[in-house]
């Protein structure tokens, strides 16, 4: 999972993605308005914090509403907080 994790953010593209669902939910379009790439280059940002487990994606009609997945971000800090103490051992 970690790794998985840390891959998906290493992009800052995916990171600011991140930072705008931290405020709720929004849809593709949404999403899409803060951003100067193509479609399909939002569509694989998107599948790669999906795979991350970073997201979750929920079809409203016809729009696929994205979340950002709490759980997995505490999980992927916890992780990386624990390695990071006992770096210092």
């Amino acid at each position: 999972m970690a790794g998985e994790g840390f891959k998906a953010l290493a992009d800052p593209t995916r990171r600011r993605i991140l930072e705008l669902l931290k405020s709720g939910d929004l849809t593709a379009g949404e999403l899409a308005r803060n951003f100067d790439v193509s479609k399909p280059t939002l569509s694989h940002h998107l599948a790669t914090l999906k795979a991350a487990g970073l997201v979750t994606d929920e079809r409203h009609g016809q729009n696929i509403v994205y979340s950002l997945n709490t759980t997995v971000m505490q999980d992927l800090i916890g992780w990386f907080l624990g390695f990071k103490e006992d770096s210092h051992e």
